[in-house]
């Protein structure tokens, strides 16, 4: 049976509660059939994680939705306009003083063909999930939640 993982604000799969409402930001781990598409943070001063693999997303703008500023988001540094009804809420990640909404999208293998990098940091790539999890190059919360996302979808193993 698969774990449900409950956060702070909410529970993921089978949970009730959904993303925060007071959410300073939102990503996706963003599913191309078997992999996960990636973006490599920049090295830009004060910047949290540089250099790191990040999921595509980003701070919110006014009062816009999570869904919103993820689908926005992924738009601006992917090029991809996901279907909305594809997004699966995941977690609620305690940040700053409020929360970094995430989700999960699973969209066809071929997606990898139409990702047009849109210049926020150094670059995108597609890996294994579970590639990503074991990485020295993964934001360490960011791997934590894939984890627990991949087990309770009943993929396990590192």
């Amino acid at each position: 049976m698969a774990r449900v993982y409950a956060s702070p604000q909410g529970a993921a799969i089978g949970g009730k509660m959904g993303p925060a409402t007071n959410f300073i930001g939102a990503k996706v781990m963003l599913f191309a059939g078997d992999q996960l598409i990636v973006l490599q943070r920049d090295h830009a001063p004060g910047i949290p994680w540089p250099g790191l693999l990040d999921f595509p997303g980003g701070g919110r703008e006014g009062l816009e939705s999570a869904q919103d500023c993820v689908l926005r988001e992924t738009f601006e540094e992917t090029g991809l306009r996901l279907d909305p009804t594809g997004l699966r809420f995941v977690h609620n990640r305690p940040t700053r003083g409020s929360y970094g909404v995430f989700y999960a999208y699973h969209g066809p293998p071929a997606l990898l063909d139409f990702v047009r990098f849109g210049g926020e940091g150094d670059g995108w790539l597609h890996m294994a999930p579970r590639a990503y999890v074991g990485s020295d190059q993964a934001i360490p919360p960011f791997a934590e939640i894939l984890s627990n996302y991949l087990e309770s979808i009943g993929i396990a193993g590192a």
